[in-house]
């Protein structure tokens, strides 16, 4: 690369409005010292160099020229660990996903990028999820106990949840984009929450906003007319996915609630809101929140003293939806059309829909009780789940 440091300097002057006269008072030199820089007639001394990116607020790497090389080198390694998660379709159950490589990959770039935040969120997630491939959690339930708790002796072994929680720590500390600071506190307080740090985790939890004043509400109240049509959109789509997950966990983690009549007419309570929000079918990404609900359904249905023709028939809604969720993963941009969603749209550069990977029925077979199993092996349509 041919040095220009002359010209970037004169660039940086005139974009701010600056004078010679001022970056020469400003650094302790003459103008015409300033002048034979942007002439290329000499070049600053070493000393002053970081002087001069702190008056422009770049890095040393900018001034010199270094950082669209820079750039583009973490693009590159971001996008090459976004396809890695993008194959494993986001499944990270154990034995579900390889992340070994990628690990290894984001380790060394964080090595020649120290302090990147997004190749740290990136690292740190990989670790999250090779931590749930090669040790998954353990739950387990105390004698006359109803609550189905976290087994965090067995999960706080776990040395990438470890590692992950390191690199979520410092990233908590730093100031990144809002985006890279809510991924991390979310993993933070999950991985606390399983290896038995609960008061960090309840510590963390409560300096955040409240659901009350959180964007997607915020938005909704503060615009008007098809803008806030759009907002409102958005926030129940938003609000919606949270709702799914924290009533699929309090079901999950009561035995009263898991094996009761109760906590499956919860989920399919759940599941009818969305198919009442989504009158039309066109259920974007929430296809496989829908899935996933009526694979769950089908898997309680049976194991707790269900109906078994019942339970077919909610693995044949949660098949139905799978398939509609595949048929538009390669969608650019996706347009929701019922009518309380009708103004979202969720553009390319968002990427939407994370691809599922071939294999992904073989998990949730290993799922579901064998006596369902054996009666979906006799219907042709279910071929491919097996």
């Amino acid at each position: 690369m041919q040095l220009s440091l002359g010209d970037k300097i004169r660039e940086l002057r005139r974009r701010d409005g600056r004078t010679q006269e001022n970056l020469a008072e400003a650094l302790g030199v003459t103008s015409q010292a300033v002048s034979r820089w942007e002439s290329g007639g000499s070049y600053p001394d070493v000393e002053i160099i970081p002087s001069i990116a702190n008056y422009f607020g770049i890095t040393i790497d900018e001034l010199f020229g270094y950082q669209s090389d820079r750039e583009e080198k973490i693009k590159a390694i971001l996008a090459k660990a976004d396809e890695a998660f993008d194959k494993t379709g986001g499944v990270i159950g154990k034995g579900k996903g390889d992340f070994t490589e990628c690990v290894a990959m984001l380790r060394a770039a964080a090595e020649e990028f120290p302090n990147e935040p997004r190749i740290m969120v990136r690292l740190a997630d990989n670790l999250n999820f090779l931590g749930w491939q090669m040790n998954g959690a353990k739950s387990r339930t105390e004698d006359g106990s109803d609550y189905i708790n976290d087994d965090t002796a067995y999960n706080a072994q776990n040395v990438y949840w470890q590692e992950a929680l390191r690199i979520y720590e410092k990233l908590w500390k730093m100031e990144i984009p809002e985006e890279c600071r809510n991924a991390a506190i979310f993993s933070m307080i999950m991985l606390y929450g399983m290896m038995g740090n609960h008061e960090k985790a309840i510590a963390i939890a409560k300096e955040q906003q409240s659901v009350v004043l959180c964007r997607e509400v915020l938005l909704a109240r503060a615009a008007t007319a098809e803008e806030k049509d759009k907002y409102q959109g958005e926030g129940i789509i938003d609000l919606l996915s949270e709702l799914k997950t924290i009533i699929m966990n309090s079901v999950m983690s009561k035995n009263s609630a898991q094996t009761s009549e109760y906590g499956r007419q919860v989920l399919l309570s759940l599941v009818n809101l969305y198919e009442t929000i989504f009158s039309d079918g066109r259920c974007g990404r929430e296809h496989k929140d829908i899935s996933f609900l009526y694979q769950k359904l089908a898997n309680y249905e049976v194991r707790y003293g269900g109906d078994m023709k019942r339970a077919i028939g909610y693995f044949d809604k949660a098949f139905e939806h799978h398939k509609e969720y595949c048929h538009i993963c390669d969608t650019k941009e996706y347009n929701y059309s019922a009518p309380l969603v009708s103004k979202v749209t969720v553009p390319r550069e968002r990427h939407p829909f994370t691809p599922i990977p071939e294999n992904v029925w073989a998990g949730t077979m290993q799922e579901l009780p064998e006596e369902l199993c054996k009666e979906l092996r006799k219907i042709e349509k279910y071929r491919e789940c097996f």
